[in-house]
């Protein structure tokens, strides 16, 4: 599947004169590839597949909310983020006692976009691969890569494993870096260029969004000074626990005992205020990207929208989580809520919340916009 090459039409690049011409095409091969895993049948795309937002759409036992293995039993534990856009995401860093920001995956245990693709042909409920040695002899089976690699890297990256090893996160970085990822061609960007007019509703949203008086939305939604910054992401890449509960479905299936940590499951972070902190993720693409929560939890937008206005209305109607149709379950770490972010601004009725959701269906790439009706 040639599928950078295609777009490189579409965005104006050069047409490359060979499959392997650059560092770009290299890494778009490597991420298509399905010889890195155990039993050859899942590649990166596989979990980020380009046709759905970046993210997994294979069904499950339990949905979309988690990924099956390379080995076809094993499930993971937290669902798959969308790779858009993901190379804005700043380096891991800890602000101060209780803040910390940036990294890759979930808790930001990888350092960059490299750091992030080595992981997955390692883990053993992923690609299943046993070590970077075992990956590294994959990609000499192909002749084609042996020369890439060479030519991109020189002759001696094949001396050593972990130097071929790491020129593979490489190119996969690059490709992930490429504007194919992070097109700023939603709704919402055209809108900005002045190409279109939003909805009523769609503007309602905008403003909510970005008014601090009555949304908490962009306390973690906005990381630039402008509302109307064009590249603007949609996340400040802090981590906060916002009281997202156990997907039962998903540990009944997988197996998995005993609470996810979040943030405390970094090997660089020992802190205890980190517990049940997870990054926010962006929400470019959030509207075809769901099920949602780190754990894949929520399966409808609008449900999420619910789930943080309960933080802010004593109505009784409103402590229902309507996909259960039962209260909103507990935490799964109760410790280190976010409580000042999530009460921030007053509850919001139906015409606001369907205003938001109407708003955050605008940052949808152009190319997934098909998505929204499906």
């Amino acid at each position: 599947m040639r599928l950078f090459l295609t777009s490189a039409l579409m965005i104006g690049l050069a047409t490359p004169v060979s499959a392997f011409d650059s560092l770009e095409e290299l890494g778009e091969a490597l991420f298509f590839d399905v010889n890195l895993s155990k039993n050859r049948t899942q590649s990166c795309a596989t979990c980020h597949d380009p046709e759905n937002g970046f993210v997994d759409p294979r069904e499950t036992d339990v949905g979309r909310a988690v990924s099956l293995g390379d080995d076809g039993e094993s499930l993971g534990d937290r669902t798959a983020p969308t790779a858009t856009y993901a190379k804005f995401t700043p380096d891991f860093e800890q602000m101060d006692k209780r803040a910390w920001r940036g990294g890759m995956f979930w808790d930001g245990r990888a350092a960059g976009l490299a750091g992030q693709a080595g992981g997955p042909p390692l883990n053993p409920i992923e690609m299943g691969m046993p070590d970077e040695a075992s990956v590294v002899a994959r990609l000499a089976e192909d002749p084609d890569y042996v020369a890439a690699f060479k030519a991109l890297f020189g002759d001696a990256v094949w001396d050593n494993d972990e130097a071929a090893y790491d020129a593979m996160t490489q190119a996969i970085a690059a490709f992930e870096s490429t504007d194919l990822f992070s097109p700023f061609d939603s709704k919402y960007d055209r809108f900005l260029r002045g190409e279109v007019e939003l909805s009523d509703d769609e503007e309602l949203g905008r403003v909510l969004f970005f008014s601090e008086q009555f949304t908490n939305c962009n306390l973690c939604h906005q990381v630039r000074v402008s509302p109307i910054a064009q590249d603007e992401t949609f996340t400040n890449y802090e981590y906060h626990n916002i009281g997202v509960p156990v997907n039962g479905a998903v540990r009944a299936a997988n197996g998995v005992e005993g609470p996810d940590l979040g943030l405390l499951a970094n090997p660089d972070v020992d802190s205890a205020d980190a517990g049940g902190r997870y990054k926010v993720p962006t929400l470019r693409n959030v509207a075809v990207t769901g099920p949602y929560m780190h754990n894949g939890v929520f399966e409808d937008l609008r449900t999420v929208m619910l789930f943080y206005n309960k933080y802010n209305t004593l109505d009784k109607a409103r402590q229902i989580n309507p996909e259960t149709d039962k209260p909103w379950a507990m935490p799964e770490i109760p410790q280190n809520l976010a409580v000042t972010e999530l009460t921030h601004g007053p509850a919001l009725d139906d015409k606001r919340i369907d205003a938001l959701v109407a708003f955050m269906k605008t940052l949808t790439d152009a190319r997934y916009e098909h998505l929204l009706e499906e």
